[in-house]
């Protein structure tokens, strides 16, 4: 008997760990921190808020960044009042500031897969792996589209969660070998 609790206990994790429910996360809440391609040595950088000042009220999305290369020392800033999110899967996709290429991206053959950062790309991970996809309905939040709402379709069929997991398997071993 004592086995038999044991594997329903497997089991029932087993179940949970397939289970995706959406945070209510939208593409905002993920370009605080974006890694990109450098433009001078191509390797990873980062395009992050710059240092606050006191007297600017700026909202979040259009405040000051900078984009900081850890390998060449390269820095520059970013003061702008055009954001240019990315839309669609059929290029690849660059940061909203500075237009460089993000780093977190691959083609597959139905298009880009791409993320700002380690989180998104996480939760884009967690999203694909679930068997059971759970979101809150529209109007109990108010926000009619998630960032999880907003993926492609190629993305959500069960059909390519695969080829997807793969994809995002090459991009996490892009980062070791960087």
């Amino acid at each position: 008997m004592r086995w038999f609790a044991g594997q329903l206990h497997t089991r029932r994790m087993a179940l949970f760990s397939r289970r995706f429910r959406d945070p209510r996360s939208t593409e905002y809440d993920f370009i605080s921190s974006i890694m990109v391609r450098c433009p001078g040595c191509a390797k990873a950088a980062r395009v992050i808020p710059a240092p606050e000042d006191p007297g600017r009220g700026a909202r979040t999305l259009f405040r000051p960044r900078r984009l900081v290369c850890r390998g060449c020392g390269l820095s520059r800033v970013w003061s702008g009042r055009l954001v240019a999110l990315s839309r669609g899967t059929a290029q690849p996709a660059t940061d909203p500031y500075f237009g460089m290429p993000l780093w977190l991206q691959v083609e597959t053959r139905h298009g880009w897969l791409w993320a700002y950062n380690l989180e998104h790309l996480d939760l884009i991970r967690r999203f694909v792996q679930a068997s059971l996809r759970e979101r809150a309905p529209w109007y109990d939040t108010g926000q009619q589209m998630t960032l999880v709402a907003r993926l492609p379709a190629w993305i959500k069929r069960a059909k390519n969660r695969d080829e997807i997991l793969r994809a995002v398997s090459r991009i996490n071993a892009s980062l070791v070998a960087a």
